[in-house]
């Protein structure tokens, strides 16, 4: 496998660094383009992911070849019944021979958190998160620690066997900025990801193409893009749309129009190549994908492989 080049934000555009990260991740995990680009647009919305699919078809990969891409800290959780809030966030450890308290981070203090099967943990174990993707900070016993940038969550549930699980709370599942799924890859893909596999995983030999800074500059850069008002008019508009709809249990809140701008924000620089944003499409994926991850049905029945976009209704014209 040859060793993608590494360029500094100073002489490579935003979209270019955003291509690089998306065809470094397609190295490893055989998705589809759109689904790479949604989950790197995620970072560098400075949102967090769930990612919800079938086992096996790469969802943990996808957040290790993510966390190399980047050469940022990674950490990774198996939630499971008997997992504390201590566990994820950090304790407070008495010290003999200081005789003080010292306080030891837990494995929330990374870069980027993958937490495997998020909804197999109890309710007070989901809630240890809401503090630190709401907030990027973590407080013990009245002591706040901040958590350094970029900070990204991503979490994985399975659509089948839910004995035995805990489903997220609406609170919890506003904080997520999206949700996609990777599906099946095509006949081709798969055959050529069993030699992968068997021969030379390619996640091994995945080498950086930015870094925790660029990430930080590329997020940084998407906020000084000018957003006109009749932008921030339509995503409210798209909000209204799902709150009126009697087929859907929840509509989406003032945080779901926050999370959607802040991910068509990159978008836009990445298709326009760095001159700015001006408006967001009706169909454009990153709608929704962000407006799905609070989407409910009255008889909170989904299917994984469906497309989100299909269940926006009445979506508004330009």
């Amino acid at each position: 496998m040859s060793k993608p080049d590494r360029r500094s934000l100073e002489s490579i555009p935003a979209a270019e660094t955003i291509r690089a990260i998306v065809d470094n991740l397609g190295r490893v995990v055989h998705a589809p383009d759109e689904t790479l680009s949604l989950c790197v647009l995620c970072l560098v919305s400075e949102g967090h992911l769930i990612l919800e699919d079938f086992p096996g078809v790469g969802k943990t990969m996808l957040a290790k070849a993510l966390a190399r891409s980047l050469d940022v800290s990674f950490s990774r959780m198996q939630f499971t019944p008997d997992l504390l809030p201590s566990d994820v966030t950090g304790v407070n450890v008495f010290n003999q021979r200081s005789n003080e308290f010292e306080f030891r981070p837990g494995p929330v203090f990374a870069n980027l958190l993958l937490v495997d099967e998020i909804n197999r943990a109890s309710p007070k174990t989901q809630a240890a998160l809401l503090e630190c993707m709401q907030e990027q900070q973590v407080t013990t016993d009245g002591v706040t620690n901040l958590l350094a940038r970029p900070f990204m969550v991503m979490a994985t549930q399975n659509p089948i066997e839910y004995e035995g699980t805990y489903p997220l709370p609406e609170a919890q599942l506003d904080r997520f900025t999206m949700r996609i799924a990777i599906g099946y890859p095509p006949l081709s893909d798969e055959a050529k990801m069993l030699t992968e596999q068997t021969a030379d995983p390619p996640l091994d030999a995945l080498e950086p193409v930015a870094s925790a800074t660029d990430a930080i500059a590329l997020a940084d850069e998407a906020k000084a893009i000018f957003v006109d008002e009749s932008l921030n008019r339509y995503v409210v508009a798209l909000l209204r749309a799902t709150r009126g709809d009697s087929r859907l249990y929840l509509g989406a809140s003032p945080r779901a129009g926050i999370a959607m701008l802040r991910v068509a924000l990159p978008r836009a620089r990445r298709r326009q190549g760095g001159r700015g944003a001006r408006a967001l499409p009706p169909a454009d994926p990153c709608s929704g994908s962000s407006l799905d991850r609070t989407d409910r049905r009255t008889d909170r029945s989904r299917d994984a492989r469906e497309d989100p976009r299909s269940r926006l209704v009445a979506l508004p014209d330009h």
